[in-house]
């Protein structure tokens, strides 16, 4: 096949070109799980692939605010930049100016950010397609151990007392792939 590439010039396209620029991934809940796929592939071949590190660095801002800087992570022992700031605050009530979620906060929604990735994950890649996805999580902070009021022995950890709970909804149309055994594989996982 040829194509003009610039305008006047005729150029050559190969089978293999064509192939790449037609073949559509495969999507499944929003995720390439061709991409999946491979990345499983690569990490059962060589598991040191699938060994991932990140690293934030947080500075205070006066009063109870702090902002944290993140530059990038680790995969499989090749840097990936990225930059994202994330503003942290109190709720005036604990000294802070209530502009930026708290540490709790934060802390909640990355465990139900990370459950949700797993659940998302886990149904793309069998099949699963999600029509909905809700994770409500609390958790129990005794303010007395971060005011000095009470003495170590006395103190539960925080967030000892955390409680979430998944909503999923499938396409009924969808696979019918075990959704229980794959929550319980996300469950067993979380962190």
């Amino acid at each position: 096949m040829t194509r003009l590439d610039p305008p006047g010039i005729l150029t050559h396209i190969s089978a293999k070109e064509i192939h790449h620029k037609t073949a559509e991934p495969t999507i499944v809940n929003g995720i390439n799980v061709d991409d999946m796929f491979a990345l499983i592939e690569d990490v059962k071949r060589n598991p040191a692939k699938g060994k991932t590190n990140w690293h934030v660095t947080t500075n205070w801002q006066g009063q109870a605010r702090s902002r944290s800087q993140v530059d990038g992570f680790e995969i499989g022992g090749k840097r990936v930049p990225r930059r994202f700031s994330i503003d942290i605050d109190e709720p005036c009530e604990i000294g802070g100016t209530n502009r930026f979620a708290n540490p709790q906060e934060y802390l909640l929604a990355a465990f139900n950010a990370c459950m949700t990735v797993g659940y998302v994950a886990q149904c793309a890649v069998k099949g699963i397609t999600l029509e909905s996805l809700e994770i409500d999580t609390d958790g129990e902070i005794d303010l007395r151990g971060f005011l000095g009021g009470l003495r170590e022995p006395e103190l539960r950890r925080p967030h000892q007392g955390r409680r979430h709970e998944a909503a999923v909804r499938r396409d009924p149309r969808g696979c019918d792939g075990d959704l229980a055994e794959l929550l319980q594989r996300v469950e067993t996982h979380r962190p």
